[in-house]
């Protein structure tokens, strides 16, 4: 079972900038067999990937944040970051963080990033 806990969301003015952590406490797993990945959900649409990371290293991102977001992790202290620059009006949203390997799964609770002026 592996806790994951979001943090670092708020109210951000467009072109500003915001950086979330997740701290992922297990019990017994070890954490580098996981992919870990930054997911949101805007109001009335459908949860969507937006960037991922390997234990080696290996990134991915969505289109729309590519050049503007920076997806990081610290395997040592088992948390994940998501540097968000540049930030839009459409980058609002509960952002999730999540834990993968094979048939297993994990959750965050959500942090809510709101990118108003």
């Amino acid at each position: 079972q592996v806790l994951l806990v979001e943090s670092g969301g708020g109210l951000v003015q467009p072109g500003g900038s915001l950086r979330l952590s997740c701290a992922a406490s297990d019990s017994g797993s070890i954490f580098t067999i996981y992919v870990m990945r930054w997911y949101r959900q805007a109001p009335g649409k459908q949860r969507e990937l937006v960037a991922a990371i390997t234990s080696g290293g290996r990134i991915n991102y969505t289109n729309s944040v590519k050049g503007r977001f920076t997806i990081s992790r610290d395997n040592a202290k088992k948390m994940v970051y998501l540097q968000m620059n540049s930030v839009k009006p459409e980058d609002t949203a509960v952002y999730y963080c999540n834990a993968a390997a094979g048939s297993l799964e994990h959750w965050g609770q959500g942090t809510l990033v709101t990118v108003s002026s």
